[in-house]
């Protein structure tokens, strides 16, 4: 009895803490989560989505020289694409970038006012390097000659043809024929991109060319590496051509009024749960609450972007936390009419429930880490959030509602009615147990 109490009194004080900080902010040093999450400030936080806050839009264009003979087509589609991942790396998974015109290339990234910084955001030359597993840089962006997706059809696998300069070709033989006869899972030379890994490919044997091959799983992680290394490579530098400020898509007032709508559904579900389920529906309702205070910290903290996509995973992932409650609470009370205590119920229903519970998330896990890898802009916006929902609602869902509903049982409330039970199933599980050579207070 003792330690459950310190239990539940160290449990309401974390859930205090989270909910206090949503509100109120925290600072510690240079660790800052700011009060309202930031939704509503400038100060970190979460960042808000095109759709909710606005941003920066920059248009480039390619300066090229009288030099540059390569494809202009495919050389623009590469930074494209590094550009993308350049944003996402950065935390921007809800910015655009996509092409205009023949050699136009438009990025907007959200919660940036001054198109300046926008630029100082993505100006710089993509640092694209070669890393062996000991930390060495092998090559860089200027030693990479071309890169491009190809198909082996002898081996029916997909791979990018690199081809890098001749005087690189010694320092990564070298590198190659080191890696080679390293342990299994230490031979590789990773492609960093802004510091970033993007592949680990490894190495089988010494390559002593200009042209190397790496295969890859699909066409389309071919063509994306290759995209990212030949941008590298390019040949040319980027040049602003056009700078504005975009404002909110969906209006000044749009979080504001999602929040409500938000907070309006939340209620709504409290009250169902409390009606339908009774001192189950409030430990549910305690743990949604704790449950929704997690989720938003841990959007400050990673500076996730939240725009309507986002807000939706959000919400997506409330009805499954409520959902695994409602599985759980139904089998307790087919438990309890059945003729277990109610310590004995609580338990069946959390063990049998589980299962389900578990199939149910881990599928939406899967689906939520398919669309972050495929997906971009607001699809990934809605992946992440969806993601780090799912989560956290198992934490709270399943341990935190088994730990508060445990406890009040060992507290002695153990009344059937309490937990869900109609008074008439109630009366006939005590007669049905008296029958038996039970007791009415079991």
């Amino acid at each position: 009895m003792k330690k459950r109490i310190i239990g539940c009194t160290v449990l309401a004080v974390i859930m205090a803490f989270f909910i206090y900080v949503c509100f109120a902010g925290l600072t510690v040093g240079s660790f800052n989560i700011p009060p309202k999450l930031g939704l509503y400030t400038e100060d970190g936080g979460i960042r808000r989505g095109l759709d909710l806050d606005g941003g920066a839009s920059i248009t480039f264009e390619p300066v090229l020289d009288d030099e540059y003979d390569g494809d202009i087509n495919a050389d623009v589609s590469s930074v494209v694409e590094v550009m993308r991942k350049r944003l996402t790396n950065l935390g921007y998974t809800e910015g655009n970038v996509f092409r205009t015109g023949e050699m136009g290339i438009t990025v907007e990234i959200p919660g940036i006012s001054s198109p300046e910084d926008a630029i100082d955001v993505l100006g710089q030359t993509a640092e694209l390097a070669f890393v062996t597993s000991d930390n060495e840089v092998v090559l860089t962006g200027k030693d990479i000659v071309s890169a491009s997706a190809g198909y082996d059809s002898h081996d029916s696998s997909f791979m990018v043809i690199m081809k890098i300069s001749p005087e690189a070709v010694e320092r990564f033989s070298e590198a190659t024929l080191r890696m080679s006869k390293m342990p299994i899972n230490q031979n590789y030379i990773a492609i960093v991109l802004d510091e970033t890994e993007i592949a680990r490919p490894y190495v089988k044997n010494q390559i002593n060319d200009t042209e190397c091959v790496i295969t890859t799983t699909s066409q389309e992680e071919a063509v994306e590496y290759a995209a990212v290394i030949s941008a590298g490579a390019l040949p040319f530098s980027l040049e602003a051509i056009e700078q504005r400020s975009i404002g909110p898509t969906l209006g000044d007032g749009a979080l504001e009024s999602s929040l409500i709508a938000a907070l309006i559904g939340i209620i709504a579900v409290i009250i169902l749960m409390v009606t339908l389920y009774r001192l189950p529906g409030v430990v549910s309702a305690v743990a949604l609450v704790f449950y929704v205070s997690i989720v938003c910290l841990v959007c400050a903290v990673f500076r996730i972007n939240l725009s309507l996509p986002g807000i939706a995973g959000v919400i997506l992932s409330i009805g499954m936390a409520v959902d695994a409650n409602v599985i759980i609470f139904e089998r307790i009370k087919e438990e309890l009419f059945a003729g277990k205590s109610t310590a004995g119920a609580v338990n069946a229903g959390f063990d049998k429930a589980l299962l389900a519970i578990i199939d149910s998330n881990i599928t939406t896990v899967i689906a939520a880490i398919v669309l972050m890898i495929f997906g971009k802009g607001t699809i990934q916006g809605f992946a992440v959030t969806l993601l780090i929902g799912v989560i956290c609602s198992m934490l709270t869902a399943v341990f935190v509602t088994k730990y508060l509903l445990r406890s009040l049982v060992v507290f002695g409330v153990k009344n059937p009615v309490l937990y869900g039970l109609s008074r008439k199933k109630a009366e006939l599980r005590r007669l049905a147990s008296i029958r038996n050579g039970g007791t009415e207070n079991e």
